[in-house]
């Protein structure tokens, strides 16, 4: 601990030990107060400034260091200078009093408490950053609540100094006002229980709820504003139209159907959006037959001498294709008609947040989902719109392999298609601008992941940038720049993977005026509203995490908010979200990793298993990779967990799980894990973490006490009598 806090702590103890010591609290009692009451108020007369002095310093070192007795020294204060005078030297006095509380909170404690505690915070931290003043406020205008405890907890928290001395001054107010009024008739008061009746007390509740209601009420008047610029129509035409018919959209459809909403699906190209058509689904499927290829290639390993692999790219993109129309129906209008989903395809336009325009056709609505996903973001690197340079999107019209492949961008779906299309033969360079790859992941993660794609041929550069693109003679060229060092490098095919952006163009949402965010996504609050308050937005046009789970999970919250959110409204969850990478081996991660914990200063513990010892795992030649879990402290409770190695997607959802319902690493520890699977790596990194905080001092007696047991048989033989002896 520092000198300064030592010295805080000690001027604390000290000034409460001397007030406890010294009986002071024998003076702040009613009879006490009245019996000193004709002296104090001489003393007031002969030497009002010195009285007003002293008053007010120990009235702020009482309720500084949260001694009782502060309503009796509210009172006394009306008795000795009125209601005026007094309430402004108690208002002043009791706010001064409150933040040096405060400030000794924060100061002491604060930042070993959100250290600690800094995930399960978070949330609150950010309620307190956005209405901290205002709840504080609300608090403090019902003098029942113990104003000391406020004084410490809202010191722990993130909200500044200068509102919470503001609001504390404000809102203290009434409550002085009055007990100080109540202080001028002193000497008829026989107990504090007749200030606070119950008639006064009730008005203090409702002073106290009246901030939430005005909250409620300005919302109300703010929603009804912005609704009061455009034509309500008399009557709607449906419930709910939803624009995109993507996994967000088409999640948002479902629950609205199964509800018995009416409900409108509009889809301008494909239903199933980017995930089955041009994402997950098509991704996925290249990554296996690569995986197969890549087995057949290996095929040694496993004993095999005679298999050779001759890849036909064409039937490899076919063979993608008919996966994608098989998983179709799962997303196909005929099958969200007959879920009671009215499914159109075509653009439609947003001309107000009753009316949307499809196909000619005007249709009115209570509520609006915006559910129109993401694109490929193509930087603007000068000459790349002269080539036919690939995205996710187009990627999937190729039937010619490229020879010579330039992956552009080092995130997951970049590290994915430079391995699938290295693996299938083609000549992949990727490269990155940041120093190493998938840099959201522990740097352990991503020198595994760059390892596992050289070894597979891919040439990563990392710490370069793409500048510009030539065409000389027909030669494709991307030039970059590394340092001070400038490549050429030559390609036939160049595929841009450097991120996505929302889709929020296009389709009239500036004839509304919903508000966009810093990252060009749809404003949204916790409820998943944007600024108008019947439109809704989920998905990765809303973020702020672009996967599909997640876009599912939120249309959960968008659709129940649009159709019920009048009786009660449901604020998205964020707290458990999963996510994976799907290189081979994949990567997988829920939670903080090693390098958050370190940024956000959390006292952690990291456990670690390697694949390597898993059976499983060596009996399938798949043992590469590790488990990760971070955990808090020296307890087993779970912030985050990093898989990688063969199916660590799988894997991760036990971690998931455990994390969402508050399970630690010694319930996994005790669930039995069929053998052999990779599922025992969990158990394992368990067992990792159980060895390591094992109770030493209490293991040295257990090992001191089976000592003694082994040796209890002989000592037992010696001292009984045996036949015979006398």
């Amino acid at each position: 601990m520092k000198l300064s806090k030592i010295l805080v702590v000690s001027t604390v103890i000290v000034v409460a030990a001397s007030f406890f010591y010294f009986d002071l609290q024998q003076y702040l009692n009613l009879a006490s107060l009245k019996e000193q009451q004709s002296a104090a108020q001489e003393f007031v007369s002969n030497s009002p400034l010195a009285a007003v002095s002293v008053f007010f310093v120990t009235y702020v070192v009482a309720t500084a260091l949260s001694f009782p007795g502060a309503a009796l020294l509210t009172l006394f204060a009306g008795a000795l200078f009125g209601l005026a005078w007094g309430t402004l030297i108690v208002s002043f006095a009791s706010t001064i009093g409150a933040t040096c509380s405060f400030l000794i909170s924060r100061y002491l404690l604060r930042d070993s408490v959100q250290r600690r505690f800094s995930q399960q915070l978070k949330p609150f931290n950010e309620g307190i950053e956005k209405d901290g003043g205002f709840y504080l406020f609300t608090l403090r205008l019902v003098p029942i609540m113990p104003f000391f405890m406020i004084n410490t907890l809202m010191g722990l928290t993130t909200i500044k100094a200068r509102t919470f001395y503001l609001m504390s001054q404000i809102g203290m107010l009434a409550g002085t006002i009055v007990y100080v009024n109540a202080g001028t008739q002193l000497s008829k008061l026989d107990s504090l229980s007749g200030i606070l009746s119950p008639s006064i007390i009730f008005s203090f509740c409702l002073l106290g709820i009246f901030p939430l209601i005005a909250k409620k009420l300005l919302s109300s008047i703010k929603n009804n504003r912005e609704l009061r610029k455009f034509d309500k129509p008399k009557s709607f035409d449906t419930n709910l139209i939803v624009i995109g018919g993507g996994s967000a959209g088409l999640v948002s459809g479902l629950i609205a159907g199964a509800v018995k909403s009416k409900v409108t699906l509009i889809e301008k190209h494909k239903m199933g959006g980017d995930c089955l058509n041009t994402g997950c689904i098509p991704s996925k499927a290249l990554i296996r037959s690569a995986k197969v290829a890549s087995t057949i290639k290996k095929s040694s390993e496993f004993g095999i001498k005679s298999l050779e692999s001759s890849v036909n790219f064409a039937n490899v993109m076919e063979r993608i294709q008919h996966v994608i129309r098989k998983i179709e129906p799962h997303d196909s209008v005929e099958r969200f008609t007959s879920l009671g989903v009215d499914c159109i395809e075509g653009d439609a336009t947003i001309l107000s947040p009753y009316v949307v325009q499809v196909n000619g056709k005007k249709i009115t609505t209570r509520n609006i989902i915006i559910a129109t996903g993401a694109r490929p973001f193509v930087p603007p690197i000068d000459g790349l719109d002269q080539v036919s340079y690939l995205t996710s999107d187009n990627l999937w019209n190729l039937r010619q392999q490229p020879k010579r492949l330039v992956v552009l961008g080092g995130g997951p779906i970049g590290c994915e298609l430079s391995q699938a299309f290295a693996r299938l033969g083609s000549n992949v360079i990727q490269i990155e601008q940041a120093p190493r790859l998938m840099v959201r992941e522990d740097s352990k993660v991503s020198a595994f992941v760059e390892q596992r794609l050289a070894e597979d041929g891919v040439t990563v550069r990392t710490q370069h940038q793409a500048t510009k693109v030539e065409v000389r003679n027909g030669q494709k060229t991307l030039l970059c720049r590394n340092g001070e060092k400038w490549i050429n490098i030559e390609f036939d095919e160049i595929l841009v993977a450097v991120g996505r952006v929302a889709n929020t163009s296009g389709f009239g949402l500036d004839n509304i005026g919903i508000e966009l965010t810093q990252r060009k996504t749809i404003a949204v609050n916790d409820n998943l509203q944007t600024s108008i308050p019947n439109v809704y937005a989920c998905g990765d046009v809303a973020g702020p995490y672009q996967f599909t789970h997640t876009a599912s999970h939120q249309a959960w919250y968008a659709t129940v908010n649009s159709l019920f959110g009048h009786i009660k409204k449901f604020k998205v969850d964020y707290r458990v979200i999963p996510w994976a990478t799907f290189v081979d081996p994949e990567v997988a991660r829920v939670g903080i990793n090693e390098q958050e914990a370190i940024e956000q200063g959390i006292d952690y513990q990291l456990t670690e298993y390697g694949l390597d010892d898993l059976d499983r795992a060596i009996t399938d030649s798949e043992d590469q990779g590790f488990v990760r879990v971070i955990t808090q402290g020296k307890t087993d409770k779970i912030l985050g967990v990093t898989i990688v190695g063969h199916s660590a997607a799988e894997l991760l959802t036990e971690f998931v799980q455990a994390m969402k319902h508050g399970l630690g690493l010694n319930k996994i520890l005790g669930t039995i894990h069929i053998y052999p699977t990779y599922s025992e790596a969990n158990k394992f990194a368990a067992g990792n973490w159980k060895r390591a905080n094992a109770p030493e001092n209490i293991l040295t007696w257990v090992e001191k006490y089976h000592r003694w047991r082994r040796k209890e048989s002989a000592y037992t033989t010696a001292i009984t009598p045996q036949r015979g002896d006398t």
